[in-house]
């Protein structure tokens, strides 16, 4: 029964509620399209651009699987690889990014800012320089290392209670000590291992392979539908544990559950490509702001994370006199944002 409430001032209609939600819908689904139509054209792009400028005709060839002279080896094992890793990086970590910030409700509480990037970061690096691993070892370690460094940081602010800025505080805290100790043993390193470390932590798609591009690939096509099956109980977390404990959700199962998704998409992505600076903090209020209030931010997110490391890699390999690794042209763009966030926190009384 379409019944409207009472007349008067601050009243809302049934009308008027089904309306919105459906402007919210196709507002999402608007998004989403233009977004995955962005991603199309600068993918294209990356696999068409270099030294040799291959033809959509050529490299849509080498795609399906056709010999082209040329094209196969530089398009198929060199770029190809190259830009998917991008793809699906970034995407995992916007929509890690994305989920921290929602459950915290804080667009300051990413994985960069919290301490779990930090954790891959010092798992790796002394993965390479003390204990001389392969690719594929400081891989894994760096997984480790963000998901011990994840729990860690879980379990200390859990303590009398979940709360989001003790978590913040704790994970900053954390942060700075891994961050310490990264800078400790760079400091011991040889100078054959600190140029392999330093280029890790900058956060680089240089040396992609499929096998490296796999694990991510994978990652992302097993997690992120789990964690967009959570979308209304996120939702309902947003508004504080009590009144989503009042609309029936599980407060503790579905928080653990989507802190374990975002941190495992966060580690394989970073074990594959480094910790590319900035792409969770950014991906999450870009995507929020171009969504509209009250509509899921988590796949908007991906894609935006997506985008934007496709795009910085493209940048940063020919928009400049030298070639940069990724990781710089997104430090580069996010350094001013976060700047940005802090002063519209301070003016607003520390409300994002």
């Amino acid at each position: 029964m379409d019944r409207a409430t009472p007349a008067g001032e601050g009243t809302v209609s049934v009308q008027q509620i089904v309306a919105g939600r459906r402007h919210r819908q196709r507002r999402h689904a608007l998004v989403t399209g233009v977004l995955v139509a962005l991603i199309a054209v600068v993918y294209a792009v990356t696999l068409m651009v270099g030294k040799t400028f291959y033809s959509p005709a050529e490299v849509l060839a080498v795609v399906f699987g056709e010999t082209v002279p040329g094209a196969s080896f530089t398009v198929g094992e060199l770029r190809l690889p190259r830009a998917t890793l991008a793809l699906f990086a970034g995407f995992a970590f916007g929509i890690a990014g994305a989920t921290f910030q929602t459950l915290l409700r804080n667009p300051l509480a990413s994985p960069d800012i919290i301490g779990i990037s930090s954790g891959a970061s010092a798992a790796a690096v002394f993965g390479i320089i003390v204990l001389s691993l392969d690719e594929t070892a400081v891989s894994l370690l760096a997984l480790g290392g963000a998901l011990l460094t994840a729990a860690a940081i879980y379990l200390l602010s859990n303590r009398g209670g979940f709360a989001g800025t003790r978590l913040i505080l704790i994970g900053i805290g954390v942060a700075a000590m891994l961050d310490s100790a990264v800078t400790y043993v760079l400091s011991r390193a040889a100078a054959w291992d600190l140029q392999t470390a330093m280029q890790w932590l900058a956060g680089s798609l240089n040396g992609a392979t499929w096998p490296g591009v796999l694990p991510v690939a994978l990652s992302c096509l097993l997690l992120v539908p789990v964690m967009l099956s959570q979308n209304r109980s996120l939702g309902a977390l947003r508004l504080g544990d009590d009144s989503a404990a009042g609309l029936g959700v599980d407060v503790r199962r579905t928080r653990v559950l989507l802190i374990v998704g975002a941190v495992t998409l966060l580690a394989f992505a970073t074990a594959a490509a480094g910790p590319i600076a900035f792409v969770a903090f950014m991906a999450g209020p870009i995507a929020a702001r171009i969504v509209g209030a009250g509509a899921s931010p988590l796949l908007p997110a991906g894609l935006v994370g997506a985008l934007l490391v496709l795009a910085a890699d493209l940048i940063g390999q020919f928009a400049f006199d030298n070639r940069y690794p990724v990781g710089v042209v997104t430090g580069v763009l996010g350094a001013p944002y976060l700047i940005y966030l802090l002063i519209r926190t301070n003016r607003s009384g520390g409300s994002l």
